[in-house]
């Protein structure tokens, strides 16, 4: 088998993958530009904010799964040829984050410090944690309508209006961030908890530019048009929430994993922060590519070419894999070098390097999981998806951390070297699965 595939398929996956890609390295490196700017601040400073960032990502994680779902269902009447009926689905969900959002706003800005205080005992620590996870939690209905507008945009083929809204809300978030954070640009000096702030204006802000294009470019797909319908909010709850589950109980396994290096040290928290957001850099594109497996796999459903939607996930897996090798090479090349563009300090340094390393190399072995989960949600095994990931996670990496780490003594190294073999072992499950092809009847 050849390394990469066809050239007409390689282009495909080109056309319609790069542009997501370039949107989830946009995320990647707004992630790592607070980082650095935060890491600037001190130790604590990076560990609150850690901290707080992870307990947001649990927050939005509940209408995350909405973007999956819309692009699912948007590719599949495309692929039917319901043109006025595709933007039915961005409609639905839509209307589901709203109906989420508000009262989970309310809810996180409420216990911000109680959320934050069970997961670290340092009070400098739970102090900037609890503003920063506040000021983020007033834009969770703008992150709800961010993932529904993304899944209609790359479900009809045109990911490059996702990407270039994308760029405009990280460039406005770098610029109100550093304002905030160091009180530049006649901005108030609020430190870290600035970083905070400027994300949920850029998030606000974002979601206003999607809701102009949509209007302008949509209506004839049926966007805001037509009343939502409980047989598409029913179809639209069964694809997206198992894969909001999903994505919550992951969220709230790395939480649980901060929680378990906090219990190592302060030191192994702050850059356990800088580690997993460098992770980001190589997860993020992996995941775009599996996005655009998922709008492959079901327009290839939609049309009824069930050999097709199969081809276009092994071909897009092995497209992951020669991509994040080569992204990952700078990390166990050269784990110093890039470390130090977060902290000088040569303790953070020394304790990250193995963990980059292994980052580095262990993610193109993550490939087939980034891929093939996206690939499996587009073909409607949510619930299959679900299972797999939480199980694996929960029963069997986050106990075998606690006990490898905190209790002996392994460190932050044992840790990390612990959850890419069982990410690895992810990729095995999918590929089996994607293999004995039972996602193929599922209807949607």
């Amino acid at each position: 088998m050849a390394l990469l595939p066809d050239a007409s398929r390689l282009k495909s996956i080109g056309i319609l993958g790069l542009p997501i890609m370039g949107g989830m390295l946009s995320q990647s490196v707004l992630n790592l530009v607070d980082a650095a700017m935060v890491g600037s601040l001190g130790s604590q400073a990076l560990a609150g904010v850690g901290l707080g960032s992870y307990a947001n990502f649990m927050a939005v994680a509940l209408v995350m799964g909405l973007g999956a779902g819309v692009q699912a269902m948007v590719a599949r009447r495309k692929g039917e040829g319901s043109t006025d009926l595709i933007a039915g689905p961005l409609n639905e969900g839509l209307l589901i984050a709203l109906l989420i959002a508000l009262p989970l706003t309310l809810l996180c800005w409420t216990q911000a410090g109680n959320i934050i205080h069970l997961l670290a005992d340092d009070p400098a620590v739970i102090g900037i944690g609890a503003s920063y996870f506040q000021w983020r939690t007033l834009a969770i209905v703008a992150v709800g309508f961010n993932f529904a507008f993304r899944g209609y945009w790359n479900g009809i083929h045109r990911s490059g209006m996702y990407l270039q809204i994308l760029i405009v809300m990280h460039l406005a978030n770098v610029f109100i961030s550093y304002g905030l954070i160091f009180g530049r640009f006649g901005m108030p000096e609020l430190g870290a908890e600035g970083s905070g702030l400027g994300t949920a204006i850029a998030m606000l802000f974002g979601a206003a530019l999607y809701f102009l294009v949509t209007w302008h470019a949509g209506r004839e797909h049926g966007f805001l048009r037509a009343r939502p319908r409980w047989k598409g909010i029913s179809a639209m709850l069964r694809l997206a929430t198992p894969n909001s589950l999903q994505q919550f109980f992951f969220a709230s396994g790395i939480t649980m994993l901060f929680w378990i290096i906090a219990q190592i040290g302060t030191d192994e928290l702050a850059v356990a922060h800088v580690l997993i957001n460098l992770a980001l850099f190589l997860i993020l594109p992996g995941v775009g590519l599996g996005m655009a497996a998922t709008t492959l796999v079901s327009h290839s459903l939609g049309a009824r070419k069930p050999d097709d939607a199969y081809r276009w996930g092994w071909d897009v897996v092995r497209v992951a894999i020669v991509s994040l090798f080569l992204m990952g090479i700078p990390f166990w090349l050269a784990p110093h070098l890039v470390l130090s563009i977060f902290t000088q300090d040569p303790q953070l340094i020394a304790l990250g390097e193995w963990p980059l390393r292994i980052t580095g190399i262990g993610m193109s072995l993550d490939a087939t999981a980034l891929v093939l989960t996206q690939a499996l949600l587009g073909a409607g095994a949510s619930r299959t998806v679900m299972s797999v990931n939480l199980g694996s996670q929960w029963l069997l990496f986050l106990p075998c951390a606690y006990v490898i780490g905190p209790l002996l003594g392994g460190g932050l190294l044992a840790v990390w070297l612990l959850q890419t073999l069982y990410r690895c072992m992810t990729s095995i499950i999918f590929a089996i699965m994607w293999r004995r092809r039972g996602w193929v009847n599922i209807r949607v």
